[in-house]
């Protein structure tokens, strides 16, 4: 590295040696941060237009910042733009090739603010396009779901707890259950965005500036909905950042448990579903093998995005007011955090809609595990025997199915009139598993009816967003 590159540093007026080129290295974000470019140009033209609204600029100054602005995002663009670890960051990167570009005039941009505003600043324009990009994708799942959950609202499969055979239920009543999952994370982005979209553009380092600014004036040409209320806060909150990990180690969360219960259903031993060959891969051994490889990957992804909220939480923890070193390390897990979750939405928005179900596989799984059995209890206290006793009376009932192989609704009544002589008939009713999930048809419950009516809903709800 030359003389040269050492002395072009904006605050090397009061240092009387070069940076040691590791330190330099080691202290650069211009590695990772060169992705914040457009939003910090964008913040750069909202301030230079408030610059000059103030008297600090004049027109024809205020006319070859925002020209040469414009031309160094076209120069980024087209991947000209010479980065340097030098310059550390992408706002002295800019700030510089600016003023090679316009002369002096290039120095006059950063009046009035600090690196710690403009970093806060560009974080948040970046954070709030993305919040709207992972929103798009979000929505797009959830439509498959929804989807999914209409092209199956009668389909019966066994419903488990412990992962045992509990109850039966419909496909179409579980695949509302996981757009639920999805319709809360959405809320809470939409909240998270609402916070992220505030400017603190204008704190400058730490106190503010001397100069008259107009900060309601920037914070609207970048489409803010307010300024900041403190300097202080404003240069080191990253709440913002942690919040929207927060969100994202949540949805990951969900879309893990979404994956366990895939990888599960396309097993031999439950062949409940098939997916695509385009979301799977095979064995270098065993030529058999049709691995569900796109679920068990964003499976495990969700530890690295819990990861890094942990880290952004523990980074945070025991700084001072105001802005610290410590916050360049904010940027590498809020971006992953951000790549990892669209790739994972775009992925199970590509390959939900897809799912193919093995509608008699699940109806025979259901019908093996006398899933039927709380219906029968229910029945007998509709005869007027107590619920406790009538638990005791089926459970002997399904002992006794056990012993001979037979689920409860392949008894004969005279088979099930041995353990209380209230069972008639019209018990075969309710022991079918169409009887069984037809029975719950109430909002929120699993009848076929009742699934068709809240797809319906949910649908309506993601059209009025």
């Amino acid at each position: 590295m030359s003389d040269k590159e050492h002395t072009i540093k904006p605050w090397g007026g009061r240092f009387s040696e070069a940076t040691d080129a590791f330190v330099e290295r080691f202290t650069a974000s211009v590695q990772f941060d060169q992705r914040l470019y457009h939003h910090d140009i964008n913040g750069s033209l909202a301030h230079a237009k408030m610059l000059n609204r103030a008297g600090i600029l004049n027109d024809e100054e205020l006319q070859q910042i925002s020209n040469g602005l414009n031309d160094i995002r076209t120069e980024i663009e087209r991947g000209d733009f010479p980065w340097s670890v030098s310059l550390e960051d992408v706002h002295m990167n800019i700030e510089a090739r600016l003023t090679e570009s316009i002369g002096v005039t290039g120095k006059k941009l950063h009046t009035g603010r600090s690196r710690n505003d403009q970093v806060a600043t560009d974080i948040r324009l970046y954070l709030r396009d993305e919040i709207d990009t992972i929103a798009t994708e979000l929505t797009r799942l959830q439509e498959g779901v929804i989807a999914l959950a209409k092209r199956e609202a009668s389909t019966i499969m066994p419903g488990f707890t412990h992962l045992q055979t509990a109850q039966p239920v419909t496909f179409g009543h579980h695949m509302l259950a996981w757009n639920e999952m999805l319709e809360r994370d959405y809320g809470r982005l939409m909240d998270c965005r609402k916070r992220v979209n505030i400017s603190p553009l204008g704190a400058a380092a730490l106190a503010g500036t001397t100069y008259p600014i107009d900060r309601a004036y920037t914070a609207e040409l970048l489409g803010f909905d307010a300024a900041s209320a403190n300097s202080l806060d404003s240069v080191s909150d990253r709440d913002f950042a942690i919040e929207f990990t927060a969100f994202a180690s949540l949805v990951m969360t969900h879309l893990s448990r979404f994956s366990e219960e895939l990888v599960l259903w396309t097993s031999a031993q439950f062949n409940f579903i098939d997916l695509p060959d385009r979301f799977c891969t095979g064995s270098s051994i065993m030529p058999q093998k049709k691995n569900p490889d796109v679920p068990e990957l964003v499976r495990g992804k969700s530890g690295r995005v819990i990861g890094h909220l942990i880290g952004l939480l523990t980074l945070m923890k025991a700084q001072p007011l105001a802005y610290n070193k410590d916050n360049q390390e904010d940027k590498e897990p809020l971006f992953d955090s951000i790549d990892t979750i669209k790739d994972c939405l775009k992925a199970y928005g590509d390959m939900v809609p897809a799912i193919e179900v093995k509608a008699d596989t699940m109806r025979e799984a259901a019908r093996r595990g006398f899933s039927t059995a709380t219906d029968l209890a229910d029945y007998l206290v509709r005869k007027g025997i107590a619920f406790r006793d009538a638990h005791e009376i089926v459970g002997q009932s399904v002992a006794y199915g056990i012993k001979h192989q037979k689920d409860l609704a392949d008894m004969t009544l005279e088979e099930l009139q041995q353990f209380n002589d209230s069972i008639t008939a019209d018990v075969f009713d309710i022991l079918t598993l169409e009887g069984s999930v037809a029975a719950r048809n109430h909002p929120g419950g699993t009848a076929p009816e009742q699934v068709k009516i809240a797809a319906k809903l949910a649908s309506e709800r993601l059209l009025s967003r």
